[in-house]
Parts: structure tokens; sequence; C-alpha cells
């Protein structure tokens, strides 16, 4: 089994109607995340997290595992060029319950950002705060960095996205079917969400579009990918954004037309730009929306694990 690298996670339209291009996020105030310092190995029962773990440090029992934060972890693709790097978040027990498998949801970052961004403006805080108080069903995320964007591998990221997936599927105790999987972004990376989540609506769930900017050689073709997708086959629909984001107009005018067709969704305007800070103040409302999603399947029997396989 290939090493990776374990790290405690104690951190805390777009156009419907003119050409519009994606831009970058604005900068903002948000505490930089820290990743502390890893702990090498395989995902197995034997390197179970606790907030002061350390090389040599005891390993909690089970029973307390229920309290602890999940753990964050970098590994990467390396089969795709280049290689597609990655966080991912594990919920607390993920090493306890060897027989359980997990709903996943996919989180892009904005342009000039990388992985860490969902990270820095409170994801992983607040998992472990859904989880632990018992609001939501333990859950897995992953950050796939889009650093190229601005490079000549940027083209390529969704075709590295779709590889990613059964990656994970295959390497980590996931849900691997459509209505446990879900995929949400932050400005640029709901961009990317919309462009994959309409035209691969067969794998996912849920979308969340958070302050969208839909690129410019996907507006005329947006109104088709979303017609197309049949009725049953729809996936859930989340789109929020400030109401002094630039992109408000775009917004307003896809939540216009999905009421038009009949497409249920939730659309949100809130106070607030274009920023992380403003992200910042909904990243556990977003999370929460995830797991609503998976919550009729989570309440239902968890398949067991059949043979050797993910770990």
């Amino acid at each position: 089994m290939r090493t990776v690298k374990l790290r405690q996670a104690i951190i805390p339209i777009f156009l419907l109607t003119f050409p519009l291009a994606a831009h970058g996020c604005a900068t903002a105030a948000v505490q930089e995340a820290t990743i502390p310092a890893p702990v090498t190995g395989t995902p197995s029962a034997s390197a179970v997290p606790s907030p002061a773990l350390t090389p040599g440090s005891p390993t909690p029992q089970a029973p307390q595992c229920e309290t602890l934060p999940g753990t964050l972890g970098r590994d990467s693709l390396e089969s795709t060029n280049p290689a597609q790097e990655f966080i991912f978040y594990l919920p607390p027990c993920y090493f306890e319950h060897q027989g359980t498998r997990f709903p996943v949801v996919y989180l892009l970052h904005g342009q000039t950002y990388t992985d860490e961004q969902w990270v820095r403006i409170g994801a992983v805080a607040a998992a472990d705060r859904l989880i632990t108080s018992g609001g939501a069903e333990p859950f897995m995320m992953v950050f796939p960095d889009d650093r190229y964007w601005n490079a000549v591998a940027g083209p390529g990221f969704g075709d590295r996205l779709l590889s990613l997936i059964p990656h994970i599927d295959a390497t980590y105790r996931t849900l691997a079917d459509r209505e446990h999987r879900s995929l949400g972004g932050l400005s640029r990376g709901a961009g990317w969400a919309a462009r994959l989540g309409f035209t691969h609506a067969d794998m996912f769930g849920s979308i969340g579009l958070h302050s969208p900017a839909i690129f410019k050689q996907d507006g005329p073709y947006l109104r088709t990918w979303i017609a197309t997708i049949q009725e049953g086959e729809r996936p859930r629909l989340w789109l929020d954004i400030g109401d002094w984001d630039t992109e408000l107009g775009d917004g307003s005018k896809l939540t216009e037309y999905l009421a038009d067709i009949g497409y249920p969704h939730e659309f949100h305007m809130y106070s607030g730009d274009h920023s992380e800070n403003y992200w910042a103040q909904h990243v556990e409302e977003y999370l929460l929306w995830y797991a609503e999603g998976w919550t009729a399947s989570a309440n239902e029997s968890r398949p067991e694990l059949e043979g050797a396989g993910a770990g």
C-alpha cells in the first residue's frame, strides 16, 4: 500500500446573457491555515490521531474517538500530468470503525489560492463541531489543488478531478455512489463545480455554488447543460452570494432561470462581498447543507467492507 502523510486536524452565473470571465478571489483577513507536522503511515487503526499526538505518544482508546477531532492529510494522484495534489479530511472514528464507509464532499478553492483555502476559512473546524456534536453524520472532505489555474496545466484540472474520484473511492472508505458524493466550490471553484456538476450529474448528488464565477466559455452552454438533466436525475443545488458581490447580477439570473424550469434549489443572498471573510461566516452552514443531503441514507445501515480494500 502506498504511503501517505497524515496530519492532525487541530486548526480550529454566470453567464446566462452576457459573457463573464472567472476572476480572482478578494483577499481577506482570515487566519492562515496551520497544518501540523505529519504522522507517517497508511490510513489504518494503528495511526489513530489525537489533538496531542506526536510520534511515540500513546494511542487513544476507541471509546474516545467520538469526541476527538478528525484527521487531516495530504496526498497526490501521481498518474495524472501534473500529479493531482489534494488534502483529505477523515472524520472522527474513521480508524476505529474499520467496517464503515462515509459520504464525501469535494470542495474546490478559488482563483489564486490552493487546496488549503477551505481549511483556512474553517471547514475542518466546522466539520469537527458538526460531527462530534451529533449535528451531522460523519463524512469525509477532499480539497483538490488547482494551483495551475494560470499555467499550461490549468485547463486539465477538470479531467484530473474526474480521475481523482475513483482513486479516492479505492483508497479511502467512501460510500462510492452518487447519493453520497457532493461537489462544491468557492468563486472560480464554483465555476468548476457548475461545469463538472451539470455535465456529470450522474456522479454528484449535490452541487454547492458559493459566490460562483462561471467561466466565460461556459456561458453559452450553461442553460443547455441544466436543461438536459432529467428531472429525476437533478442534483440537489445550493447557490449563495453576497449582496455586495460583483457576481450578484448573474447569480440572480441563474436562480430565476432555475425557478422558470422548475429546478428545486436553495438561493441565499447574504450580506457580504466576494471574500474569504464572507465564506468563513457561512462555511458551517455549507457543510450542514451537504450533510443534510446524506441524512436519509446515513440513517440506514452502513455497507460493510468485503475483504481487503480501502484503508
